[in-house]
């Protein structure tokens, strides 16, 4: 992970993919340390297009993301409370936008489909990340229209 960053922030997209679940982490606590402070926002109403090729586990879905919201090498989240702070603006999306999922079956598949049957009341107790399905309803409940492809 850290020779794709050596001379800076990456300028070709997918580069995260090839990393396992921890240097997927890692990635994304580099892209936050290179993220610009209030970095220019999309305007409201706007298209994000999701790559989910490669979102097999949390870190994965928080890079694609970063990377279709800001670019390559670009961060928007790395947890669903740091996803939540960056939907508040100044992070590269401003509410409500659509985002475009393709290849959501993947993600589907990998990031499992049970929810807490409480989530979005209680956090949940046993430390788990959210399912795919608590992925979808957090961020319809942030203004982000999710279209499934």
């Amino acid at each position: 992970m850290w020779d794709l960053w050596w001379e800076g922030r990456p300028s070709a997209p997918g580069l995260w993919a090839r990393c396992g679940h921890e240097a997927r982490s890692c990635w994304l606590d580099t892209a936050r340390h290179h993220h610009p402070r209030d970095a220019p926002s999309a305007t409201a109403g706007t298209t994000v297009h999701l790559d989910g090729r490669h979102i097999t586990d949390h870190p994965g879905f928080h890079c694609a993301l970063g990377e279709a919201v800001n670019g390559p090498g670009g961060y928007f989240g790395r947890s669903l409370d740091t996803l939540g702070a960056c939907l508040r603006g100044g992070s590269g999306a401003e509410r409500p936008f659509t985002l475009v999922w393709h290849a959501s079956a993947v993600a589907r598949s990998c990031l499992g489909a049970t929810p807490h049957t409480d989530f979005g009341r209680t956090p949940p107790t046993d430390h788990r990340p959210p399912a795919f399905e608590e992925l979808l309803a957090f961020l319809g409940e942030k203004g982000v229209d999710v279209r499934l492809d």
